[in-house]
């Protein structure tokens, strides 16, 4: 089969002024799917993520034993049955979510399970999992490769107890074993030992979503949490919409020196997208709530930035975007785990925007950028919906700049380039 044409993406000569409701969030939608999957009894999930991303868990947790009944915006979840025995496989197509929560789970189950990927899939660091798992008393086989394919032999039973870990290449380590510890024999004490952990927000949305459900844990100490053992109650939950996809159309306003409303921005979430309400001013916009909404407004020009995003390492791609596009150089920091994500994401920010005339240089942590004038090219985005939405960006000022398999933002945006084209063209 023939890969699909390069697109044309939309350039824009006038500020964009627009609205966009966007879809709900893929972490949330997928921790709702993993804890439901362990309740104590079925689950409702209320505007879900109807994406490659959540499909995927959606389809590892069938596959492990729980119920997923779709119905438009509402998924019913019934949990895992861990009596069921034999081999199933999950297929966790290039989702670290699904690679890296699902595994705990299947140890807690009775049946052998194959865990594989697409090709790029394959390439992502998954020997911290594994070596975890083995510290856990769970038996897996990976040929010693430390990435996937790799198998889990479940026991129906996980002690838990102390363990130590590094996590240090991405928070999803830490998720993965607290949305799973509630149902291990003895709780979990989880120490992380090790550089800083990135994307914290994320470790915080899982450590909400568990007390949510009745579930007691305590992380009153840095880089310890200690959760107890006991039931996962099972809950009705409305998703709130994605704000790091919500980003690229907030990055349009500043692109543009126009203005976006973004509906139902919530008030109080640990989504790291929720930064942007302070990228944009770093930027030279504003931001402002206007009732349930937030509105983002560019300036007259984009200023240049110098920013930690350690915290919120997946905004990245969009605010390097923007960063080309200033009028004065960037440094963009504390974000070396970028390295290990879908791609190595600041070697192909490098790569990418210096393709198109730009001075960009990778530095230990991120990316130093000096703002040239950029021609129109092909945008590789190596599979990585991040890169797809750099390229979006880039484009409305950058004429003839063709995105490479636009396609892969379905791995959380369905219908990303016709959503994108209908609001900027």
């Amino acid at each position: 089969m023939n890969a699909p044409l390069p697109w044309l993406a939309p350039t824009r000569e006038s500020p964009v002024d627009a609205q966009v409701l966007v879809p709900g969030s893929k972490s949330l939608t997928n921790r709702a799917l993993v804890l439901a999957a362990l309740a104590d009894g079925p689950s409702v999930i209320t505007r879900p993520l109807g994406s490659r991303d959540t499909q995927l868990m959606a389809a590892a947790l069938g596959a492990l034993g729980a119920g997923v009944e779709k119905d438009g915006m509402t998924w019913r979840v019934t949990p895992i049955d861990r009596t069921r025995t034999g081999s199933t496989a999950v297929d966790c197509g290039l989702a670290g979510t699904v690679m890296r929560f699902v595994p705990a789970l299947a140890a807690l189950g009775s049946s052998e399970v194959t865990f594989d990927g697409d090709p790029h899939a394959r390439r992502r660091p998954m020997g911290q999992t594994i070596a975890t798992l083995r510290d856990l008393g769970v038996r897996v086989d990976d040929g010693d490769r430390g990435s996937l394919p790799f198998v889990v032999h479940g026991t129906g039973v996980v002690a838990g107890g102390p363990l130590v870990v590094d996590a240090s290449a991405s928070s999803q380590f830490v998720s993965a074993l607290l949305l799973a510890a509630p149902a291990f024999t003895q709780g979990l004490d989880l120490r992380h030992r090790g550089a800083a952990l990135p994307s914290l927000p994320h470790v915080e949305m899982t450590v909400t979503e568990l007390r949510r459900r009745g579930v007691e844990i305590d992380d009153s100490s840095p880089d310890r949490w200690v959760v107890s053992p006991g039931p996962v109650r099972a809950l009705d939950v409305e998703i709130e919409p994605d704000l790091s996809n919500a980003g690229v159309f907030v990055a349009a306003a500043v692109a543009t020196g126009g203005s976006m409303r973004v509906r139902g921005w919530p008030e109080q979430t640990q989504q790291a997208g929720d930064a942007w309400r302070e990228l944009v001013v770093a930027f030279g916009g504003t931001a402002e709530r206007d009732g349930a909404d937030m509105v983002f407004r560019g300036g007259p020009s984009i200023s240049g930035v110098d920013l930690d995003l350690h915290d919120v390492g997946e905004l990245t791609p969009v605010v390097a975007a923007l960063a080309a596009l200033a009028d004065g150089p960037s440094r963009l920091r504390g974000v070396a785990h970028l390295r290990g994500h879908e791609t190595d994401r600041l070697a192909a920010l490098a790569t990418e925007l210096n393709r198109l005339g730009g001075d960009v240089t990778e530095t230990d942590d991120g990316l130093e950028i000096r703002p040239r004038p950029l021609h129109g090219e092909i945008f590789e985005t190596y599979d990585d919906h991040r890169m797809a939405h750099a390229a979006v960006v880039l484009a409305l000022k950058v004429p003839e700049l063709f995105v490479e398999n636009v396609s892969t933002t379905v791995k959380t945006y369905p219908n990303f380039a016709p959503v994108w084209e209908r609001l900027v063209a």
